[in-house]
């Protein structure tokens, strides 16, 4: 099956901005069900003390919200990045190929010390294998999300977009605006060809990588927010830094991104994945211990407070 990668590329940007409007009312009528952490049913209270406090007995557990959904802010956010994605998505790669006066002029001697080792002819095998871990990434969160977060699937999956949305922005943006020739170009053992399309100027930056940083770490970064005390968080974390650092790698060896590139997709990746859930997190913190309750003694009314010691 021959795939047409571009194509593949604006797609997984741009195809969720098909599902915003359904994410945005999924989660509007659930806050609409949900009462409010502040509510508690005493419709059942028993008498517990002498002096006529009613108190209930037991207090329903309920689920505290992780994260909580601005629709102001964030669909504002999400519209622009996912469409400002598929605009630019159809620019960087229709660029302009180079004529072989301009490639032939290109000299290694001209690139930054840092960058300059990077350099090396095209290899399409690499460049193939690298797709891998860029697809299987992201897609990998929504299957998490079906797991034991699945009540907040339509939350999550909204979060998971914007930072999707952020991160091809940012990289799309840097790309259609800079025109930095990839680490192939400057050596004859790749083909003229291949040297003089018009995509041999997206290097600046490193897109896979970006993408699979904000993918894998978004995952990460809720499961460790959603089970803060369990040790398999470090099994995700784990994961997203050993998927980012293998499509880093595989870019490199296919001659298709400088180090700086690279550096700069894992950072840009990463902490868009980490700070887009940090972002949303409900900053009401609870004390499981710590109960506050309304009561009354029939002439007098006003609240108890209860601490589990």
């Amino acid at each position: 099956m021959v795939l047409n990668l571009p194509v593949m590329k604006r797609l997984m940007i741009c195809a969720p901005l098909i599902m915003l409007t359904s994410l945005v009312h999924a989660q509007n009528d659930t806050s609409k069900v949900s009462p409010p952490d502040s509510v508690i049913d005493v419709s059942t209270p028993d008498t517990l003390n002498s002096g006529g406090i009613n108190l209930p007995t037991s207090t329903p557990e309920k689920r505290q919200q992780i994260y909580k959904l601005k629709p102001g802010v964030d669909i504002p956010i999400f519209v622009v990045g996912a469409g400002w994605s598929a605009y630019a998505f159809t620019k960087i790669y229709s660029k302009s190929p180079s004529t072989e006066e301009e490639i032939l002029a290109l000299n290694k001697n001209d690139i930054n010390g840092f960058d300059r080792w990077a350099v090396r002819p095209f290899s399409e095998s690499l460049d193939r294998i690298s797709y891998y871990p860029f697809f299987a990434s992201m897609p990998l969160p929504f299957l998490f999300l079906f797991g034991n977060t699945k009540k907040d699937f339509f939350k999550l999956s909204g979060l998971y977009l914007e930072a999707m949305s952020i991160t091809g922005f940012l990289y799309t943006g840097s790309v259609y605006f800079t025109n930095r020739y990839r680490p192939y170009a400057y050596t004859d053992e790749s083909s003229m060809e291949q040297r003089t399309r018009g995509g041999a100027k997206n290097s600046f930056y490193a897109g896979h990588v970006a993408l699979v940083a904000t993918s894998t770490f978004f995952m990460a970064k809720v499961y460790s927010d959603y089970h803060p005390e369990s040790n398999a968080k470090w099994v995700f974390y784990t994961l997203a830094g050993t998927t980012t650092a293998v499509t880093a790698y595989l870019r490199y060896r296919a001659g298709q991104h400088f180090p700086t590139d690279l550096l700069l997709g894992i950072a840009q990746g990463t902490v868009t994945g980490l700070l887009v859930p940090h972002f949303h997190k409900n900053k009401l913190l609870k004390n499981n211990n710590l109960a506050i309750l309304p009561f009354s003694s029939g002439r007098n009314v006003g609240l108890s407070m209860l601490y589990k010691l």
